[in-house]
């Protein structure tokens, strides 16, 4: 009787699904975002000040906008520039002086000027078509890791664009391409390297995009954490956890993948059974990945 095959994507599974059922502890974002800078008015170039201050660092940050410029859509329209179809506003504060009359005044002293708060709705330079975003940052700088040759040639083998820019990492769908936070931007977590979570995000988002229409065609959410949104999550992160051990990245599976996993287990109304059946299709969106790159050495 011959030993079993030894499988890596099986024994990977198990020893997250290990990691869940023990706790695995929250899940923390292994890259910065950018340096806060004071948001300026792109028309007017003037400075917010104030509660606004506050208020558009906030959109900057959970919108992921790398520009500190806003204005109004009418603004920007004098600009030449157009606010996208389906952008939202962010909200400001703006005084006027408004005249009114004062009772039982004197001869000349009739009226006074009250100021009085107007609310405004305004869009970042990243929301608009139209103009050149003002670069405030000197060049890019160098990532705090080694680049591991042998794993961006897998990368680039699989022919998908990826875009190293912004402070999210995500799969478009529609435009069918990958962004990624800048390599420098990785600071790694306390379960991970620098390198290991650069790599195991970039390998997650491919993974998704190994799901688009024209290659493997998995089933997408029509909106977040909707059931087929949380399983395409559970995919890509089994997935990226695979390829991290086909390609060599790291030897064990990280702590935080089963951080990030156990989110979207949670919304699954904890399923035991989703993990596994996610860990089938994150198998075939490993080797969809692998074979593009065995594909162009065989063509080399």
């Amino acid at each position: 009787m011959t030993a079993a095959k030894f499988n890596v994507h099986e024994a990977v599974t198990a020893r997250i699904v290990e990691a869940i059922e023990k706790g695995a502890g929250e899940f923390v974002m292994p890259w910065h975002g950018p340096a806060l800078r004071r948001p300026v008015n792109a028309n007017t170039k003037r400075a917010y000040s104030g509660v606004n201050i506050l208020s558009l660092w906030i959109a900057a940050s959970e919108r992921g906008y790398e520009s500190a410029e806003f204005a109004t859509f009418k603004q920007w329209q004098e600009m030449g520039a157009c606010v996208r179809k389906g952008e939202k506003g962010t909200p400001i504060v703006f005084y006027k002086l408004l005249e009114v009359d004062n009772e039982g005044a004197g001869e000349g002293d009739e009226s006074r000027n009250v100021p009085f708060a107007r609310a405004s709705w305004v869009f970042n330079a990243n929301q608009v078509e139209g103009y050149s975003v003002t670069k405030t940052e000197g060049p890019a700088a160098a990532p705090t890791f080694e680049r591991l040759q042998a794993v961006e040639q897998a990368i680039s083998a699989t022919g998908a664009v990826i875009e190293y820019s912004g402070t999210r990492a995500f799969y478009s769908y529609k435009t069918d391409r990958i962004t990624i936070p800048e390599p420098s931007r990785f600071v790694g977590s306390p379960t991970s390297t620098a390198q290991e979570a650069f790599y195991s995000t970039v390998l997650h988002e491919i993974c998704h995009w190994s799901g688009g229409e024209h290659r493997l065609n998995r089933e997408k959410g029509k909106r977040f954490a909707d059931k087929p949104y949380c399983f395409e999550e559970l995919i890509a992160e089994l997935g990226a956890a695979f390829l991290c051990a086909d390609l060599g990245i790291t030897n064990e599976p990280r702590a935080d993948h089963a951080q990030y996993l156990t989110q979207y287990l949670k919304l699954l109304k904890e399923d035991t059974r989703a993990i596994f059946q996610a860990a089938t299709a994150a198998s075939a969106a490993a080797a969809y990945v692998l074979a593009a790159g065995e594909h162009q050495a065989k063509a080399a």
